[in-house]
C-alpha cells in the first residue's frame, strides 16, 4: 500500500511545539534536521519502502483554467499551497499500523535545541482503484 506523509507549515492541528525553523533554529539545527531526514529516507530505501519525496520550496503559485481563448488565472483570496505544505515523502508499505509506525518516527525530527519537533504529519493512502459510484 502507497501512502503519502504531507509535512505542513500550518493548517493541520496545533503543533506541540513551535516551529519556526528559518526565524529560530541555528544553521546547525537545521542542518541536524536536513540530515534526519536524508538518514530516514535512507533506511526506507534500504528497506524498500521508501518511494520518492521532496522538501518543497517556499515559491509557488495556484492555477487554474479560466476558459478558451482566456489567460490562466493565478493565486486567489485563499491559503496557498505554498503556505501549507513543507514537503513530502511517498512509501510503499505493507499495512497501514506499518505507516503509523514509520510517520511517527518522521514526527521525532529533531528540532531547535535537538529536541524531537512532535510535527503533525498528514497520512494519505492512495487510491488503489477509482471509486465506483452507484445511483
Amino acid at each position: 500500500m502507497k501512502y503519502l506523509l504531507l509535512k505542513h507549515y500550518r493548517g493541520g492541528p496545533t503543533p506541540v511545539t513551535e516551529m519556526p525553523m528559518i526565524d529560530k533554529w541555528t544553521p546547525e539545527e537545521i542542518s541536524a534536521h536536513v540530515r534526519y531526514m536524508q538518514e530516514f529516507a535512507a533506511r526506507l530505501q534500504d528497506s524498500g519502502e521508501y518511494v520518492d519525496g521532496q522538501a518543497l520550496a517556499p515559491e509557488g503559485t495556484f492555477v487554474r483554467y479560466d476558459g478558451e481563448g482566456r489567460p490562466p488565472v493565478t493565486d486567489g483570496p485563499f491559503a496557498e499551497t505554498k503556505d501549507l505544505i513543507a514537503g513530502w515523502m511517498v512509501i510503499d508499505v505493507d499495512s497501514y499500523e506499518r505507516a503509523l509506525e514509520l510517520a511517527a518516527e518522521l514526527s521525532a525530527a529533531p528540532g531547535q535545541d535537538g529536541k524531537p519537533i512532535h510535527e503533525w504529519l498528514e497520512l494519505r493512502p492512495f487510491l488503489s482503484a477509482p471509486p465506483i459510484i452507484t445511483e
